[in-house]
């Protein structure tokens, strides 16, 4: 598992889509089946690919929680 450090976990708490389907929502709040996809076809280069990996990692494990902790703890 990627081992992040707090100034990622921040960012990503506040990280939102910025396109397709579901752009607008918190990465965290992704579908699990959307997650899975990406991880399958291969997640896009860059920060948003590095981000969705953890999103999915935090999914696998369910760790949701973590990062919805993050959020109220460290609101924009």
């Amino acid at each position: 598992m990627l081992q992040p450090n707090k100034d990622f976990l921040i960012k990503l708490a506040h990280t939102k889509m910025p396109y397709g389907k579901y752009k607008g929502k918190y990465l965290i709040d992704l579908p699990e089946y959307y997650v899975v996809w990406y991880h399958n076809k291969g997640f896009p280069k860059g920060k948003l690919g590095d981000m969705l990996k953890q999103v999915y990692e935090l999914k696998l494990n369910g760790l949701e929680d973590l990062i919805r902790n993050i959020q109220k703890q460290y609101s924009k």
